[in-house]
């Protein structure tokens, strides 16, 4: 296995895990906030989708389309489609960049050092993925009791 398969193998399970964590939950269950800071499961979903609209579209190519919030209502259905479309339109970016690639916009927040190459964003991204899956799962676990969700 390449180095950038790997990568592309750990990001995808990733996903899954989001996805496997929420399947089931219906509309109500997916617009409430269990947390303090208020957000839903839905909320993560799409924030998710925009984190991978912006590291690849914006960031890797230096281009990107309109966000969700831009285009379309934010049922659950429209979410999720958002979400597994920018996934979709991420593979494409990753599969014809190689992973020493410069990214052609520019990101000028506190990561800005350590995001210099394709291999970053990547890693970046599984990151950011891992974090809120532990996020979901624990919303997941106080509204339904369900526990050790997801593929992996």
């Amino acid at each position: 296995m390449t180095e950038k398969s790997t990568l592309l193998t750990f990001l995808r399970a990733q996903r899954a895990v989001v996805l496997a964590i929420l399947d089931g939950l219906g509309e109500e269950a997916l617009t409430k906030a269990v947390l303090p800071s208020g957000w839903t499961p839905l909320d993560m979903v799409e924030h998710l989708g925009d984190a991978e609209w912006h590291w690849f579209q914006e960031i890797v190519t230096g281009a990107a389309g309109p966000l969700l919030g831009d285009h379309a209502p934010r049922t659950p259905a429209a979410v999720f489609a958002y979400y597994r479309e920018q996934c979709r339109r991420s593979d494409e970016i990753f599969a014809a960049t190689p992973l020493s690639a410069t990214p052609r916009g520019r990101y000028p927040g506190p990561l800005a050092d350590e995001i210099t190459d394709l291999r970053g964003v990547v890693l970046h991204v599984i990151e950011e993925t891992a974090r809120h899956a532990g996020h979901l799962d624990v919303v997941r676990e106080l509204l339904d009791g369900r526990t050790g969700l997801g593929p992996r």
